[in-house]
């Protein structure tokens, strides 16, 4: 599916009737990631509609000149929220730089957000990050790789076997294929995101907020400080698991999100 916003044509993929789910995929793949690791956890969930946007310059939302920075960036994904779900409340997921934008969104629109979600979420407060550590690991699985997505999945996974190199293949080395480099130089040289979410937002939606304990890109020090910004917030940080926390333990992570889910629709 496609719709214009500012004109920028934004494409997503949509699942589900009931409230509207929204969930943001991280930087350097498109909507199939989120989407992949999501919908097996939603196929008995009545009532929710999932929608999964690919963000600008990922996957086949393009990113013209005039989106220079992740301001513009969010008055898109906000362009395009009321494109799809108008007034409607809604809830919000955001995975890694989703995650980023997902608390820019609901500080801008607490009164419609009914609930959300930050998955390895990287931010102003990331700061020290633990180095990238392998816990299970198997040399013979990455011969079936290419040398790009070999050093992709080496630095992304820290659990490496035959289960997460599927999920690998069939979600992420899928997605990056799609990827405007150099509008995302762009857009992430502005990163900033002006009048961000603070201590002031205000959203009192239930919240759940996930870190993964290897996670060497967000770091998990950072998403636990950010509780505090939300009065109703689950935290839980999760051992054996890194970046890739979705993909490394789908059964907890389902648990977790059902549970979010619930809270969020009571």
């Amino acid at each position: 599916m496609e719709t214009s916003v500012l004109g920028v044509s934004v494409h997503y993929a949509e699942h589900g009737a009931g409230i509207p789910l929204v969930a943001l995929h991280g930087a350097g793949v498109d909507h199939r990631e989120l989407e992949g690791a999501l919908e097996p956890m939603f196929a008995d969930v009545p009532g929710v509609r999932r929608i999964y946007p690919d963000l600008p310059g990922m996957g086949r939302t393009t990113a013209p000149e005039s989106v220079a920075s992740n301001d513009d960036v969010l008055e898109v994904v906000l362009g395009f929220i009321d494109a799809t779900i108008g007034g409607e409340p809604f809830l919000l997921l955001g995975h890694s730089y989703g995650g980023y934008l997902a608390r820019a969104i609901a500080h801008r629109r607490p009164e419609l957000t009914r609930g959300l979600a930050l998955i390895c979420p990287v931010g102003e407060f990331t700061d020290s990050v633990p180095q990238h550590e392998v816990l299970v690991s198997d040399p013979d699985l990455l011969r079936v790789l290419s040398d790009t997505d070999a050093e992709t999945y080496r630095t992304y996974f820290v659990v490496q076997t035959a289960e997460t190199l599927k999920r690998f293949r069939e979600r992420v080395a899928v997605s990056s294929a799609l990827v405007d480099e150099d509008a995302l130089s762009r857009i992430f040289s502005r990163w900033e995101i002006s009048g961000g979410p603070d201590e002031s937002s205000g959203i009192e939606a239930p919240t759940l907020i996930l870190a993964g304990r290897q996670d060497a890109t967000a770091g998990f020090a950072g998403p636990v400080r950010i509780a505090a910004d939300y009065p109703r917030a689950t935290v839980a940080v999760l051992d054996g698991v890194g970046h890739a926390l979705l993909h490394e333990n789908p059964p907890l992570a389902h648990a977790l999100i059902m549970n979010w889910v619930g809270r969020s629709r009571s």
